[in-house]
């Protein structure tokens, strides 16, 4: 089996700016969370990004500029991941560095300003509005490319919350089938109004920030997230020496589509179940092997116990688990990449992070739910994401040295 490394790494959130930002963040128990007032009826909490409206698309790429995006260029301008991916694609050739990224808004705040910007009684949007380089799912992709000078393939995973999870999935077949050398991984997704009054419509959003597993949870709070990973194979090209807090090997990975319901997971968790198992067949290791799972976690009653009963079927009560989206806030389809960042920062850290805002667990939950930070080295993590419409994605990360 082809030996997958991500050999750099970067992801901002409300957590903060960068790997060393999020990592402090985690350790200091920061509480990130703040109440909405991205929208003139804020209701419950959000992640926000500082410096999104502020920040500037490079002038020869301004036809993509849009919220989505301009958090994508913040993200891609922190922990050297520009400079990385130049000598990467110095060493492969531009054209075999592909580029593989989960969203599901996009930019659709552009088409929202753009339909409020309209003449009153006329049906048109303005002619100022991109809907190619803005609110379409190719957005992104092409302009991470163009920002990077990188030519290789370019796709975009919408898979709901589960979009930058299995981009790392496509991003390895990819890779291993011979497509490309290396693949920039990762995903972004920002706060628009459809996506905030969306989950309100839905009655999940928390009025207090998001306490995932606890026996008073309530509902979500959204967040957003930008965050890349550069996904190459082991030993194919000389890397700086040091240690770094988002090196780490991706050993296995699976996915499944239990269909159940459009937003609602199935209680039984069988489509999570099978998501985790083959992750676990894919990196040959028994259960035990896991020393902390990222769940999925995002606060509302029916999720976080499907998670639970999952995680007990396969692990029982012996593996540490918490959800840092209280933290960041569910940030959707950029969800998979963050976590995915910070499951590297526990293998190099050894921190395991507890459920940030949660206080008692919930009493029928039998996983073993952190509720405070414990330190143990692991030499393998797992990463869960679980979207609307029943799309499952586990991965599973080592240690890299």
């Amino acid at each position: 089996m082809t030996e997958l490394i991500i050999t750099a790494g970067t992801a901002i959130s409300a957590m903060g700016r960068g790997i060393e930002a999020t990592q402090r963040c985690l350790q200091n128990k920061q509480h990130t969370l703040q109440p909405d007032q991205f929208q003139p009826t804020g209701h419950g909490y959000i992640g926000r990004v500082a410096g999104v409206e502020e920040h500037v698309i490079p002038p020869h790429l301004a036809q993509f500029d849009c919220r989505n995006n301009r958090l994508a260029d913040m993200a891609l301008m922190t922990d050297g991941f520009i400079e990385t991916v130049k000598t990467a694609s110095a060493h492969y050739g531009p054209h075999r560095i592909a580029v593989i990224m989960g969203t599901s808004t996009s930019g659709i705040l552009s088409a929202e300003e753009a339909y409020a910007a309209r003449t009153p009684g006329d049906p048109t949007l303005p002619k100022s509005f991109h809907y190619t380089n803005t609110q379409d799912l190719s957005s992104l992709p092409r302009y991470v490319a163009a920002r990077l000078g990188v030519s290789g393939p370019l796709l975009t995973i919408s898979n709901a919350c589960a979009s930058s999870t299995r981009a790392f999935i496509d991003a390895a077949h990819l890779i291993t089938s011979g497509v490309c050398d290396a693949a920039i991984v990762g995903g972004a997704d920002s706060l628009c109004r459809m996506t905030l009054q969306g989950f309100t419509s839905l009655e999940l959003i928390s009025p207090h920030p998001a306490r995932p597993c606890d026996a008073e949870r309530d509902g979500i709070s959204i967040g957003e997230a930008a965050g890349f990973a550069l996904l190459e194979r082991a030993n194919a090209r000389p890397l700086p020496l040091g240690t770094s807090s988002y090196r780490a090997r991706l050993v296995g990975y699976g996915a499944s589509s239990d269909g159940y319901h459009m937003s609602s997971p199935d209680p039984t968790g069988a489509g999570a179940i099978r998501a985790m198992q083959r992750a676990l067949e894919h990196a040959h290791l028994p259960a035990k092997a896991i020393g902390y799972i990222n769940m999925h976690g995002t606060g509302t009653r029916a999720n976080d116990k499907m998670e639970d009963s999952a995680i007990y079927a396969l692990f029982g009560s012996r593996v540490p688990c918490s959800s840092t989206k209280g933290w960041s806030g569910h940030t959707l389809g950029a969800s998979g990449i963050l976590e995915t960042m910070i499951c590297a920062i526990v293998l190099n850290t050894h921190h395991l992070p507890p459920c940030m805002n949660s206080h008692t667990t919930d009493p029928t939950f039998r996983s073993d739910i952190l509720l405070t930070a414990r330190h143990s080295r692991s030499d393998y993590v797992m990463n869960n994401a679980f979207g609307f419409g029943g799309t499952n994605s586990s991965l599973i990360l080592g240690r890299f040295a």
